[in-house]
């Protein structure tokens, strides 16, 4: 009995109670119906309201019916007209009754709808429905495509076209795919094997899609695995906030795409998702795409409260970051359907008060104009000043401007500590940064605090420029805003968004890349030996020793292990002193038929290249040692 009386004032709640009209009907705790019941009727009869509005007005039941308001005589009528089981009230029911005695005008109205727009029978009506027909004009927007991932962890783009995408027509344009009543598809000419596909094509139930070969993905959430681009010697990812787990499986096929053994990778995703309940989301998602065996999930687990030096993470060289946001980017989250609401007709006055008192109170709830004004402020008013629901599905009412600006400023800090959290781990050389706003405090305002951070400057991370970018990303129109850039051409250029308003038929989606350049202080440091305590190991004169050539002078000197001359060279004690003698008669005698030239002067280090594997330290002691002996000797 509440069915009806639930879903008209859901439908006629005012403007700022915000959100769509699933997120109104799932979050409200209080009804009496199942939801899913009340957002069938709704979302049913607002598909076929321009119809039911025409009905209602021609067979003048709101003149003759004093109860019924508009919104409850197309829901009732509805459910009359299209429903299995008719009006699910009982039979004596008031509403009910006030309806069904009018049944006869208002199927024979039916029929001349269909008719008016020449359409053969009752299955036809539905399908031209379906297919968005009856909004069809052209000052009404074009539908968003549907955008399809082809998963080559299990198929191929070439197998997809043949067989479940068969009976499309191939499209030139996204405005041809968008237009309605077609049945085409398109081949995505930024992000590799994804597919654009009319509104109306359904695949839900395609084996395809049953199999995880094909995934339902928004191509602008394509964006960050794209851009990350995980390569073999990258070593192991984090997605550091999986589920779904749309971008953590986009990620896998990358890798396998990658990889030199067909279909399997020796690298790991790790995937983190803190909720428990999003994680099993997330697991059934990698099992039924096929990344499992090399998708290591971690339930429950924050990132923020990993240990980048952890040796679990020791070869982790990417990380894809696509933290909780206000979802203002995402479509359908702020939107509520097209609904057109009968009125009580006045063309006929001569039946006294009667009219009068009941257009009172028809027009009192919802009449035309009354509607027409609703939608003309609907346009010209911020909905995200309604509220917000996050991506996680976390409904927060906004009320004010100051209550937006402390949300955003809540989010934003969350998701710095997150950028720069991943900034520490110390193999990584190349992140992605992205969310699904359109809010600048959550994307370029972000990017320029990382930048600035002292943890960005000390281990050398800076922003991926447009012309480092794969060819994809770099050929995306759309860029970041230079205004809150500063005015930073550069910076406003390597940023990518994607508005949800546009030709391009995307949702609204940020994202920036951030790559390592490694400090000359960095590089040096690497270079050397450390032992097992991190500390720097050193000759015997104090050097620290190279990394690069230690294991292979060990080699040489195991293999050579005749040459003896280091040892020699270090228990040297001088000449005698017949030798001496001997020495100083041979040195004066060739200096006096033949001198020789400044750099020949030093005979005895001749020996050297013998030594040519010994520790070049030892070399430079025993040169040090022998002028002081020479010396003390000749006094």
């Amino acid at each position: 009995m509440s069915l009806y009386y639930e879903a008209a004032d859901l439908l006629t709640a005012p403007t700022n109670a915000g959100g769509s009209l699933k997120s109104r009907i799932f979050s409200k705790k209080d009804l009496k119906s199942q939801p899913a019941q009340i957002y069938a009727l709704a979302i049913e009869t607002c598909k076929w309201s321009s119809v039911l509005k025409e009905v209602v007005e021609n067979a003048e039941i709101l003149r003759l019916e004093h109860k019924l308001t508009p919104i409850l005589s197309i829901l009732l009528v509805h459910d009359l007209l299209l429903a299995k089981r008719g009006i699910a009230l009982p039979a004596t029911h008031g509403l009910r009754t006030s309806v069904e005695r009018h049944k006869g005008r208002l199927q024979a109205e039916f029929v001349k709808a269909r008719v008016r727009r020449k359409v053969s029978s009752v299955e036809s009506f539905k399908a031209f429905i379906e297919e968005g027909l009856e909004n069809g004009s052209g000052t009404s927007d074009a539908p968003y495509p549907r955008w399809v991932r082809i998963n080559t962890l299990k198929t191929s783009l070439e197998d997809q076209l043949e067989t479940t995408f068969a009976g499309l027509e191939r499209a030139t344009s996204i405005a041809a795919v968008r237009k309605r009543g077609a049945k085409r598809l398109l081949i995505d000419g930024n992000i590799p094997n994804l597919i654009a596909i009319s509104p109306n094509v359904d695949l839900s139930k395609s084996d395809a899609y049953k199999a995880g070969e094909i995934i339902f993905q928004d191509k602008a959430s394509c964006f960050p695995a794209y851009m990350l681009d995980p390569l073999p010697q990258d070593g192991n990812i984090i997605d550091t906030c999986s589920a779904p787990g749309n971008k953590t499986t986009h990620l896998a096929s990358i890798l396998t795409e990658h990889s030199p053994e067909p279909d399997e990778s020796s690298q790991i995703i790790h995937a983190f998702e803190k909720n428990k309940g999003r994680a099993e989301t997330l697991e059934k998602m990698v099992n039924l795409a096929g990344s499992n065996t090399f998708t290591k999930i971690h339930p429950g687990h924050d990132f923020l409260k990993s240990d980048p030096k952890s040796t679990a993470f020791k070869k982790v060289g990417a990380l894809l970051l696509d933290p909780s946001c206000s979802g203002s980017g995402i479509i359908g989250r702020d939107d509520m359907p097209e609904l057109h609401l009968p009125v009580l007709k006045q063309a006929a006055p001569k039946h006294g008060a009667r009219p009068p008192k009941s257009a009172k109170v028809s027009n009192a709830k919802a009449p035309e104009p009354a509607a027409e004004t609703r939608k003309r402020k609907r346009e010209d008013h911020d909905a995200s000043m309604d509220v917000m629901v996050d991506d996680d599905g976390e409904v927060t009412a906004i009320s004010s401007e100051d209550e937006l600006k402390n949300r955003l400023e809540a989010l934003s800090k969350f998701q710095l500590e997150l950028l720069l959290h991943a900034f520490k781990f110390p193999a990584a050389r190349k992140i992605t940064y992205s969310t699904c706003s359109i809010h600048a405090e959550e994307n370029e305002n972000v990017v320029q605090r990382a930048l600035t951070s002292p943890i960005a400057k000390q281990a050398g991370w800076r922003i991926l420029k447009r012309e480092e970018q794969i060819r994809g990303m770099k050929d995306w129109p759309v860029r970041g805003s230079q205004q809150a850039c500063g005015g930073n051409d550069e910076l406003a250029e390597s940023c990518i968004r994607a508005n949800k308003d546009d030709e391009h038929g995307t949702m609204g989606f940020f994202l920036a890349g951030f790559v390592r350049d490694l400090s000359p202080t960095t590089d040096m440091d690497a270079q050397f030996l450390r032992d097992e305590r991190g500390h720097l190991v050193r000759d015997v004169m104090g050097f620290p020793v190279p990394a690069d050539i230690e294991d292979s002078e060990m080699v040489v000197l195991e293999n050579e292990p005749e040459v003896e001359a280091p040892e020699e060279d270090l228990e040297w004690g001088g000449f005698e002193e017949e030798e001496e003698e001997k020495v100083v008669k041979n040195v004066s005698t060739k200096l006096s038929k033949a001198p020789a030239p400044p750099t020949e002067k030093p005979s005895k280090p001749a020996k050297a290249p013998v030594n040519k594997h010994a520790h070049s330290a030892l070399k430079k002691r025993t040169q040090l040692i022998k002028p002081d002996k020479k010396r003390k000797k000749t006094k």
